[in-house]
């Protein structure tokens, strides 16, 4: 194991491999259910590897106050060892599944706080289902790979801040961490491209517009934007355009003197020079009255404003992210948007992809919403059964990120107010979802049926159709075979350590 790890040490790696590699060995080597790396920000730890899990864990949060086991292990130096008989609540039980997927509670748990250049970096926690896992030899053998897991650590930090450095000129990925509110989840590749794209472009001080149906979370990324730009010491100020009286919008950007008109009691400073020096993110700017639109194509081109009823013109430094969920061109083309001023804010215009094109990060984002509600309902455990997974693939999510976190919302408080035991596993079923109808994509077909159509008549994509299949495949390999991975290797004839792969990527393991 210690030669593995150390063989690890010297590869160029990503760090996303290099520590997802690092969980893996562990748990083979100690023969348990699951293995967890968590990362500790502010008052939570952050799941940043997993082994054994159910792929929405690395979605969730888990606040250190709330996990009396995670407390402990993270208060002390050493390997903490939590037994069969512990009355403690462990913050994986329902996440390890068992055959068929059935929620199994944590029997025996170790795990160990981890330390880089001397600061608290984390959390490694060891789980098994069989009591006695980890008697004294198993504890004796994890104390001696704390120094090289924490070398590991080291290594990808080395590794993150050298890429910070040129992607930001000198902001390491610690000091730009983003704060829990305001993070985005995803491992999908199109949002891999994405937070690339807006790595680059947030230091170039170009006007950026974001475009994306509603729900997909565009205000999150205006946050990333200016975290990484060399603005970030300043302010960022939102501004719902959609929510500006046309009467009051002048005054709100600009900001009005007194006597500007009735009610103006005083001078007022608008919403351009609370955000002077930094950021203003025009939410829905494809509301704004076209008046109003005239005078922000004179702030854009000439870095000027005039208050409302005051002659003199000021000048402000800001630097302006749009974002709108309709077609500019069309509202160009109609006349009810200036051509000048969409030209000037779409300078370099970025695409956020829809919910229903970012595969499994729908359960990545839905781990987010489950822990959240279990800390709000006071539940031992919330987690999703197997058919409300593949539910959560199989919906089209209209209302994108922001109709996940309600249905998650309801699903929970639904099983409660049916008579769910706060004290046990809450398992949300796929009929607590209320996903159904026209935006529900069909599974694909048996092999003798034909093709599969949604309710409008068009076939399903050729990718959810293979997934559903080899997902269907692989559940029937370890059923047949009581959960046993080798053994189901062996009768689907695929390499254990692909199925593995391939478990994970269609969700079915952690």
């Amino acid at each position: 194991m210690q030669n593995l790890l150390l063989a690890d040490l010297v590869v160029d790696l990503p760090p996303a491999v290099r520590l997802q590699r690092l969980v893996s060995s562990v748990r083979a080597h100690f023969s348990c259910g699951a293995v967890a790396l968590l990362q500790l920000e502010e008052d939570h730890l952050r799941p940043v590897a997993v082994d054994g899990l159910t792929q929405d864990a690395l979605g969730r949060r888990f606040a250190v106050q709330q996990h009396p086991r995670l407390a402990a292990i993270l208060a002390r130096r050493g390997v903490t060892c939590f037994h069969h008989d512990s009355t403690l609540p462990d913050p994986y039980d329902g996440l390890i599944n068992g055959m068929a997927g059935e929620p199994l509670p944590v029997h025996d748990c170790m795990g160990t706080s981890l330390h880089v250049e001397g600061q608290p970096w984390g959390v490694l926690t060891l789980d098994a289902l069989e009591v006695g896992t980890f008697g004294a030899e198993a504890q004796s053998e994890l104390r001696g790979l704390i120094m090289l897991v924490e070398a590991a650590l080291r290594t990808t930090r080395l590794e993150a801040e050298t890429r910070a450095l040129r992607l930001t000129r000198g902001q390491s990925q610690a000091d730009g961490a983003p704060a829990d509110n305001h993070e985005i989840l995803g491992q999908s590749e199109s949002i891999a491209r994405l937070l690339h794209e807006i790595d680059v472009v947030a230091d170039s001080e170009l006007p950026i517009l974001l475009l994306g149906e509603t729900g997909v979370g565009k205000e999150l990324f205006a946050h990333r934007v200016h975290r990484l730009s060399r603005r970030r010491a300043k302010p960022l100020v939102h501004v719902n355009c959609a929510a500006l009286p046309e009467s009051l919008a002048e005054s709100e950007l600009f900001g009005h003197a007194k006597g500007a008109f009735s009610g103006a009691v005083a001078d007022r400073p608008g919403r351009f020079e609370a955000a002077n020096g930094g950021t203003l993110f025009l939410d829905e700017v494809g509301e704004l009255p076209l008046l109003v639109q005239a005078k922000l194509l004179r702030a854009l081109q000439n870095g000027e404003i005039q208050r409302l009823g005051d002659d003199r013109p000021r000048r402000v430094d800001v630097r302006i992210v749009a974002a709108t969920n309709r077609s500019l061109k069309d509202l160009v083309r109609d006349g009810d948007f200036r051509a000048d001023l969409y030209h000037r804010l779409s300078v370099y215009p970025i695409a956020i992809p829809p919910l229903r094109e970012r595969g499994n990060d729908v359960l990545l984002l839905a781990g987010r919403y489950l822990e959240q509600n279990r800390a709000r309902l006071g539940l031992r455990s919330l987690r999703l059964a197997l058919d409300a997974e593949e539910a959560l693939r199989r919906y089209r999510w209209p209302g994108n990120v922001r109709e996940l976190e309600h249905v998650i919302s309801r699903a929970a408080i639904k099983a409660v107010s049916r008579g769910a035991n706060r004290n046990h596993i809450v398992t949300l079923e796929a009929g607590l979802l209320d996903l159904s109808g026209a935006d529900l994509r069909p599974l694909a077909a048996a092999p003798d049926a034909p093709p599969a159509t949604t309710p409008d008549g068009a076939l399903a994509t050729l990718r959810d159709a293979v997934d559903a299949c080899q997902r269907q495949h692989v559940r029937l390999a370890l059923q047949a075979h009581d959960g046993n991975w080798a053994a189901a290797a062996r009768v689907l004839e695929v390499d254990p350590s692909n199925l593995h792969k391939l478990a994970r990527r269609l969700g079915l393991k952690g």
